[in-house]
C-alpha cells in the first residue's frame, strides 16, 4: 500500500486479492483495443469521473471534495466522483467492477493486486504514449521510474511513488522507550526487548498489533520481514510468485552469474521457520493481537493512535507522523513518536530493491473518457491542485511551511499513493519526527539500495494457472494462521507444505523456475 495501514497499499503482498493472469505475449497484444482513446460511455458520464479509492472517507472529505470538483469545473469543465473502499474489500470489489464492465474511469491497480490479469483481459490502457501530450503529468515523472514500471514495453498505469526504494518497518511510541531507558531502537534485539518491557511494565497496552491485511509480510523477506531477525541483518532476497496471493519462492542468490534460477519455497529461505516460531513465541506471550486472522487495517490504526498500543506498521514514505502523530497526541498529549528500522548495517545497509512501483493510477479501458483521465492526472500534477487534494484546505485541513513543508491542522488524510503521489511535489510535514525524515530522505536516493538480479522479471502465470489458484486457496487457509502464530509451527507448515503440494506445487515450481532461467539468459 506506500503512512497507517489503513492508507497504503503495504506490500504487493498485502491484500487478498484474486487469483489468475494472462501471458505476457497476450498483454503485448492489446494496445490496439487499450490505447487512451475516449471510452465508450461518453456524452454526459465524461463530465463526472468516476474514481475507485482504497480505504475509508477521509475526514472532512465532503468539503474538501466540494472545493476540488468547483476548481476542476472551471479549469477543465468536469468534476470527479471517487467511491472509497474498505481494504479490506478493496482487491475483489476492484476486480469485480473491472470484469463486470462498470463504467469508472481510474482505480488503484498494482501487481500484488489484479494488475496482470486485468492488463491482459484488455481492461487496462496503456498509457505510455500518452504522458508526452501532458506536460504537467511528464515533468513529475522520472524518466527511469517509467522505464523500470514497463512490462514488455507497455505502461499499464501511473506509478504512485514518493521515494527510489521502500523498507516495511515500524513506528514506535518513543516515549514508552524513554520511560523504559531506551534512548534509540537501532537493532531487532532491542525493538523485541521494547515489546517485552511494554508488556511487563504496561500490561494494559498491546506491543504490537496487525492486521489481516499483513500476512507473510510478518516473515517472508521483501527484502525485510517484521519479525525476521535474519533479514534485518541479511535484507538482500525479494520473493516471487505468479499472482498476487500465491506463495513465494526464493530464487538463487548467485542466479546473475551462474545462469540458474534454482527456485526454493519459502520455508527453505533462511530465516523463515526461525521467524514463524518467533511470531508464535510472540502470539502465546502476548506481544501481538490474538485476533490478527480478523482484524481490519482501520481498527488496528485507531488502537494505536488511541495509546492502546505501542508500535505500528509504517514503511519510509514520510507518511506516519501525519497519518499516526495528530491522533496518537489527541489520546496521548506527551506521547512522542519514532521510525524504527532495525537494519544491522543501518543506512549503509543496501537493501535489494525492484525499483517497480507497489501502486499504480490505472485507465479503464470502459471509462467514460481515457482523455478527461489523463487530464485529470496531469491536472492533479499543479502543486496547486496537488495540495487542495492531498492535504485538504488550506487554513483548516493545513497551512503552508516554506515551499516544501506543510503544518498540519486536521486529521484529514488522504490516499495519494492511489491517485496523485508525484515525487517533486510531495510536501514534508512540519511535524515530521527526526527519525522518519532520516529514514525519508535515504529513501528517495537510488544509491542507497541494490538493484535486485530479477528486478524486471513478471513471471507468467498463464501455463500453471490452474495449479497457482489452488496453492492460492491453500495459502491463504493454511499460511495465515502461521504468520500470525495463531497454530503450532510444525503441524500448520505440515499442513501447508502438504496442501500446496497437492495443488500442484512441483509444477507451479518447475515453470517458475523455466521462465526465472529465461529471464536471466535475456540479461546476461
Amino acid at each position: 500500500m506506500s503512512h497507517s495501514i489503513s492508507r497504503r497499499a503495504i506490500s504487493r503482498r498485502t491484500l487478498l486479492a484474486a487469483s489468475g493472469g494472462v501471458s505476457l505475449a497476450t498483454l503485448l497484444g492489446l494496445s490496439a483495443c487499450s490505447n487512451g482513446s475516449t471510452g465508450s460511455s461518453g456524452g454526459t458520464a465524461a463530465k463526472n469521473l468516476k474514481l475507485l479509492l482504497p480505504g475509508a472517507v477521509p475526514d472532512g472529505w465532503d468539503a474538501v471534495l466540494t472545493a476540488v470538483n468547483k476548481k476542476l469545473q472551471d479549469d477543465l469543465g468536469f468534476t470527479i466522483s471517487p467511491q472509497f473502499i474498505n481494504w479490506n474489500n478493496y482487491g475483489n470489489q476492484a476486480l469485480l467492477k473491472f470484469t463486470a464492465g462498470e463504467n469508472f474511469d481510474t482505480a488503484l491497480q498494482a501487481r500484488w493486486l489484479n494488475m496482470s490479469q486485468l492488463a491482459g483481459s484488455g481492461s487496462l490502457v496503456d498509457v505510455g504514449p500518452l504522458i508526452d501530450k501532458y506536460p504537467n503529468l511528464k515533468k513529475t515523472l522520472n524518466p527511469k521510474l517509467l522505464e523500470l514500471n514497463k512490462w514488455s514495453g507497455k505502461l499499464w498505469g501511473i506509478p504512485q511513488v514518493n521515494s527510489a526504494g521502500r523498507i516495511h518497518h515500524f513506528a514506535i511510541r518513543q516515549d514508552l522507550a524513554e520511560k523504559y531507558g531506551i534512548s534509540e531502537i537501532s537493532d531487532y534485539a532491542t525493538l523485541e526487548k521494547f515489546w517485552y518491557d511494554v508488556k511487563q511494565r504496561d500490561a494494559k497496552i498491546v506491543p504490537i498489533a496487525l492486521s489481516q491485511n499483513q500476512s507473510n509480510l510478518t516473515c517472508v523477506p521483501g527484502p525485510v520481514a517484521m519479525f525476521n531477525a535474519h533479514a534485518w541483518e541479511n535484507p538482500s532476497r525479494i520473493g516471487q510468485s505468479f499472482s498476487g496471493n500465491s506463495m513465494p519462492f526464493f530464487l538463487a542468490a548467485d542466479a546473475k552469474t551462474s545462469g540458474s534460477s534454482s527456485p526454493i519455497p519459502f520455508w527453505d529461505e533462511p530465516g523463515v521457520v526461525d521467524a514463524l516460531r518467533t511470531i508464535r513465541k510472540y502470539y502465546q506471550d502476548g506481544i501481538i493481537n490474538r485476533d490478527a486472522l480478523n482484524a481490519d487495517a482501520a481498527t488496528t490504526k485507531g488502537l494505536f493512535t488511541n495509546g492502546q498500543t505501542a508500535s505500528a506498521w509504517a514503511t519510509t514514505d514520510g507518511l506516519s507522523t501525519t497519518t499516526l502523530l495528530p491522533g496518537l497526541l489527541k489520546a496521548v498529549p506527551s506521547a512522542k513518536m519514532a521510525n524504527v528500522v532495525p537494519l544491522k548495517g543501518g543506512k549503509a545497509t543496501k537493501p535489494n530493491q525492484t525499483f517497480q512501483s507497489d501502486n499504480f493510477t490505472v485507465l479503464n479501458a470502459k471509462g467514460a473518457s481515457n482523455e478527461n483521465a489523463m487530464k485529470l492526472e496531469d491536472w492533479l500534477s499543479i502543486k496547486e491542485n496537488h495540495d487542495l487534494i492531498s492535504y485538504g484546505i488550506e487554513g483548516k485541513d493545513w497551512k503552508p511551511v516554506g515551499d516544501d513543508k506543510f503544518q498540519q491542522l486536521s486529521t484529514y488524510a488522504f490516499p495519494g499513493f492511489a491517485l496523485c503521489w508525484r515525487t517533486s511535489l510531495e510536501r514534508r510535514s512540519a511535524a515530521m519526527t527526526e527519525t522518519e525524515a532520516d529514514w525519508f530522505t535515504w529513501a528517495q536516493d537510488y544509491e542507497n539500495f541494490t538493484v535486485d538480479t530479477f528486478a524486471g522479471f513478471i513471471p507468467d502465470v498463464t501455463p500453471v494457472k490452474r495449479e497457482d489458484a489452488q496453492i492460492s486457496q491453500a495459502f491463504t487457509q493454511y499460511g495465515n494462521p502461521l504468520f500470525f502464530g495463531a497454530v503450532d509451527v510444525d503441524s500448520g507448515l505440515d499442513k501447508l507444505k502438504k496442501a500446496v503440494s497437492s495443488a500442484g506445487l512441483d509444477k507451479v515450481q518447475a515453470e517458475m523456475e523455466k521462465q526465472a532461467n529465461a529471464y536471466l539468459a535475456e540479461n546476461r
